[in-house]
């Protein structure tokens, strides 16, 4: 699927883009003054969200020239094939379908891709996943000694936990009582002693999400949290006339469609939850790998979830292109990367629940663009990709606005909030998220139209230190609310920034579906595993600084 891939930096847009970037004088205060109405004609209506453009150093002519080049890249074009099942990631010569996850029962067209009924599939495997989730709520599910379950600890890494950890933390106050999950990702071990740490044994139930079952870090985590499980058992008695394989059983899971390995650890294949190589990991939070949220927030709730991402799926898939925000959105990345020089792009959620959504993104914006060749295996002469990163709330404001304020680099920055708070608090007659949110609206408008030299002296100010208190203002940002963070928004959010991700994809002309570039990392931990352990020929065979760094290692570990 590589005849419609097109150069960018060919197309008449890209010159255009180029000419008004050459001549762009920046002016947000100016352009606000001079169009009363750029607020309302930048603004748009995506699902449930309200999303507010106009801050963006953007004019009329960028905008109709980036709605220019996603013509030239045939942007459309690659969009249907997304979602018709085409092989989008040639790479790996496979389908990228995971707008499958979330289609609704019974959907038309049906969907059939490289002869397998998708929709029947994946509805499949969801009612499997809700059965066993109702089975654990209802404790019908229990542990080895009989009680019911109380703590779900997902196993896994990558997208099998950023997307989980991300969604849990968001939907917390939808999470049923006396049942909470943990998740253990890092394979320092560290990470598992202090997840399982407290934990009561016979109440616990594992997840283990790997696809392939063979994953090094999640693994590895399951051995030791299956030694734990039965270590914890015997010293408590519980194991008493019962045998390890039936304690395994009762206490294990897994996502995998490796059954073979998935039986050899001791969990009943039964209890294993399968997906599709059409879903990337980074994409897979909808898929069996959000089992853990399906039990402890509920079938119901995960349904709203789905529905949320279908619903922004549907607006990306039919909107036109003048009022489609994941491809406006994409496009003014572009603009900001190519033209303007922008390396990195800041999320700021004001909403504490949304904590773990910068990180999340890291992974899907990053894994997915960071490509240095062409989905033809040509090097790119243009910049990919974006360093995302953030920080929720007023937290950044008194850590690193002050960069994206007054620094000279220019940051692109999305913020996030909604209308209506989970928890309504007052200080004495104040109303905390009122308070919270015109720190939201403040930060967007300083950083939009500063503050000038003659605005700080008319303060008062000392001459000598005006230039310190000096805003330039045109500083871009994008403004993204919606009534209150549910499960459908949060869905409806997470599938906004996979299409922005596509749609920088298509025009950067990169495969946004693989990634080569986590493995080298992994193949040399595997081949430097035995010097780690005291082989002194395989330590030889290292560069002097690799070798030095183990030498150190060895000479101080105590064992």
């Amino acid at each position: 699927m590589t005849e419609n891939i097109v150069d960018p930096t060919t197309t008449e847009a890209w010159a255009e883009l180029t000419q008004l970037n050459n001549n762009l004088t920046p002016d947000l205060r100016g352009w606000f003054e001079a169009d009363e109405k750029r607020a309302e004609k930048l603004s748009f209506t995506a699902a449930d969200l309200h999303v507010d453009l106009s801050k963006n150093l953007i004019t009329d002519s960028v905008l109709d020239s980036l709605k220019n080049l996603a013509a030239e890249v045939k942007l459309e074009d690659r969009r249907a094939a997304m979602f018709s099942g085409e092989h989008i990631n040639v790479t790996e010569d496979r389908a990228v379908l995971h707008t499958a996850l979330r289609r609704p029962k019974g959907y038309s067209p049906a969907l059939e891709v490289d002869g397998q009924d998708v929709d029947d599939d994946v509805h499949e495997v969801l009612a499997k996943i809700y059965d066993f989730a109702d089975r654990v709520r209802s404790g019908e599910w229990t542990g080895v000694t009989g009680k019911k379950i109380e703590t779900v600890v997902n196993i896994g890494i990558g997208g099998s936990d950023l997307g989980p950890v991300m969604v849990y933390e968001a939907l917390k106050p939808y999470a049923q009582e006396g049942l909470e999950a943990r998740f253990i990702s890092n394979i320092d071990p560290a990470d598992a002693a202090e997840t399982v740490k407290n934990l009561d044994p016979e109440t616990t139930l594992f997840i283990v999400a790997s696809k392939t079952f063979g994953t090094l870090e999640t693994l590895t985590n399951a051995r030791v949290c299956r030694d734990w499980l039965l270590d914890s058992l015997r010293k408590d008695g519980a194991l008493e006339g019962k045998e390890d394989a039936e304690a395994v059983a009762s206490h294990f899971i897994a996502v995998s469609t490796a059954l073979d390995k998935v039986e050899a650890f001791g969990i009943d294949p039964e209890n294993a939850f399968g997906f599709w190589n059409w879903v990337g990991g980074r994409y897979s939070v909808d898929s069996a790998i959000g089992t853990v949220l399906a039990i402890v927030l509920g079938p119901d709730t995960f349904e709203e979830f789905l529905g949320g991402f279908h619903a922004m799926d549907e607006h990306f898939r039919t909107a036109p292109l003048a009022e489609n925000v994941p491809a406006l959105m994409g496009l003014l990345n572009i603009w900001n990367v190519n033209f303007l020089g922008a390396h990195t792009h800041a999320v700021l959620p004001y909403d504490q629940y949304l904590h773990r959504f910068p990180a999340y993104l890291q992974q899907l914006t990053m894994e997915s663009n960071g490509k240095g060749v062409t989905a033809e295996g040509k090097p790119v002469i243009y910049n990919t990709g974006e360093v995302f990163w953030g920080e929720p709330g007023t937290n950044g404001q008194h850590a690193f606005y002050q960069l994206i304020h007054q620094g000279t680099r220019i940051i692109p920055a999305d913020f996030i909030a909604f209308a209506n708070p989970v928890h309504a608090t007052k200080d004495g007659e104040q109303d905390v998220h009122e308070l919270f949110l015109a720190n939201f609206f403040a930060q967007t408008k300083a950083l939009a139209f500063g503050k000038t030299a003659d605005e700080v002296r008319a303060e008062g100010t000392d001459e000598s230190i005006v230039p310190a208190r000096v805003f330039t203002g045109n500083r871009p940002t994008t403004s993204i609310m919606a009534e209150k963070l549910t499960p459908a928004v949060l869905g409806q959010l997470i599938a906004l920034y996979e299409h922005i991700t596509f749609v920088q994809g298509v025009v950067w002309g990169i495969d946004s579906f693989d990634q080569w570039g986590v493995e080298l990392g992994k193949q040399l931990a595997l081949a430097l595993a035995p010097a780690v352990a005291g082989d002194r020929d395989v330590l030889g065979q290292q560069d002097s600084s690799t070798r030095g760094l183990i030498d150190f290692y060895l000479k101080h570990r105590n064992k």
